[in-house]
């Protein structure tokens, strides 16, 4: 991005002031080198966001930000129902609740060391992965539903996991509102037999190991200690996610001029959220959260069955569970009062500071924990909420690295079979069922994450907590 076109207002601040057609400026969170390396379409996007109707304080972009559907990945925008405020399908994306999900396995890493082999291959063989990869739930009209209402509470009433998960996962593991009547036929049963997978793309299931400390108290409140070993889940709500968004998008841009709404991209298609349409979204979308809950919650039940088979140990402790791909009624300041507003976080995590409410009461002094995924041959990290940062996109935070460049020009640059033995080199042990996949997911695609967290701590989003370092990665 040229600099040129932006205004430099902190360390780690950038600024678009509002022209044309924009009702509120951008604010972008990056180092001038993150900042320099985001495309001319991330600023293009995130200007025509902020001309959306009913758009309040600022069309906002993480330091990981990088081109997406209608909204960059990285972009944080909020909407005031009561302003004739609108909700966007792109604004949330297709896989919908995106998120991760860190266990702690009470276990060091020298001992996963000793039978990383045998752990890889038998994640690989119990965790489902890849394009179409199906899992041993499948769910009947009537299940369906209700997994759909009750997300991971419902997994948990089913055996997959403990009750004590439930505290910490966002909004409690179960989004109220969700409406499985408002999720169509053909995405019901592109997910029937998809619950408990990992999917494809940038999914995986990692064995990390805690390599470095930065906030030791906020580490312990966590379980966090280093050389220990912990399990990242990343995945979303698969191809029902897919579908609503499909669905939506769809119906969304045939009635918006009906409704008055100009759309400087199609891809930025939306309803007024009093609306029917968009309160058939919302409806949709919470279904999708839900489910996405469900699927993490049905994996770790998965990968704990592995642990307690080689290691003995089952338990694994949930740290926390949250999306990256939603929008969600908050109630947040703007210009001294207290308002209700829809946020859209596309490819960004909420990061609320110490005291919010909705934190587990045993965490709530030391601030949300913040996951930030990394690669298969690359850091990820544990981030905590920090005062103050209400405005910085209605506190939000980065959720990855971001790409730096596209599948297509990962496929023609890297060769999965030389990346998986160039990882294994490393120490880290990669299984996939697509070396094409691998390919397309190669480090090298990706932004440096360390620099996007330095940029977030930098810009006051969030402060890191632990570094994390892949031992063993099971790629979809």
């Amino acid at each position: 991005m040229k600099l040129s076109r932006v205004e430099r207002v902190g360390d780690c601040e950038w600024r678009i002031d509002a022209t044309g057609a924009m009702r509120v400026p951008v604010v972008i969170y990056a180092s001038e080198d993150l900042l320099r390396d985001m495309d001319e379409k991330v600023r293009e996007q995130a200007s025509n966001i902020a001309t959306l109707p009913g758009i309040v304080t600022a069309s906002f972009v993480m330091p990981d930000g990088h081109w997406g559907y209608g909204f960059p990945i990285g972009g944080v925008a909020a909407f005031d129902a009561a302003h004739g405020g609108v909700v966007s399908a792109g604004g949330v994306g297709f896989d919908i609740s995106c998120g991760v999900r860190l266990l702690l396995t009470g276990l060091r890493a020298e001992h996963i060391d000793e039978r990383k082999r045998v752990l890889a291959d038998r994640l690989f063989d119990v965790v489902p992965a890849g394009v179409g990869s199906t899992g041993r739930v499948r769910l009947e009209d009537e299940d369906m539903d209700e997994m759909l209402r009750g997300g991971a509470r419902w997994a948990v009433g089913r055996g997959y996991g403990l009750r004590e998960d439930i505290e910490r996962i966002e909004e409690g593991g179960a989004m109220a509102g969700a409406d499985p009547d408002c999720v169509s036929a053909q995405a019901k049963a592109r997910q029937r037999d998809e619950t408990g997978t990992l999917g494809s793309g940038n999914h995986y299931l990692e064995v990390q190991k805690v390599a470095r400390v930065f906030a030791p108290d906020i580490a312990r409140a966590y379980g966090l200690e280093e050389g220990g070993a912990v399990v990242s889940i990343h995945c979303g709500s698969r191809g029902l996610g897919h579908q609503i968004g499909t669905d939506f998008l769809r119906q969304m841009e045939l009635e918006a001029s009906a409704h008055g709404i100009t759309l400087p991209d199609r891809e930025l298609a939306c309803a007024a959220i009093r609306s029917a349409l968009g309160e058939a979204y919302l409806g949709a979308m919470r279904a999708g959260v839900n489910c996405a809950f469900a699927n993490r919650q049905i994996i770790a039940h998965l990968v704990r069955g592995v642990f307690s088979e080689i290691f003995g140990a089952d338990k694994l402790e949930l740290l926390y569970d949250v999306s990256h791909n939603t929008c969600k009624e908050e109630r947040h300041e703007v210009d001294g009062k207290t308002r209700s507003l829809f946020v859209h976080r596309k490819g960004a995590t909420r990061a609320f500071a110490p005291g919010e409410p909705s934190i587990p009461q045993s965490l709530r002094a030391f601030g949300q924990p913040v996951l930030v995924g990394g690669t298969m041959g690359t850091a990820s990290y544990v981030l905590a909420g920090v005062a103050g940062n209400e405005r910085h996109g209605f506190a939000s935070a980065c959720h990855g690295a971001g790409r730096a460049m596209s599948r297509h020009q990962a496929l023609h640059r890297w060769s999965g079979r030389q990346l998986v033995r160039d990882l294994e080199a490393r120490g880290i042990i990669v299984r996939s069922p697509s070396l094409k996949g691998v390919a397309e997911e190669a480090p090298g695609a990706y932004k440096d994450v360390t620099a996007v967290v330095e940029a977030a701590s930098r810009a006051g989003l969030a402060q890191p907590v632990a570094r994390l370092e892949p031992m063993v990665c099971v790629k979809g």
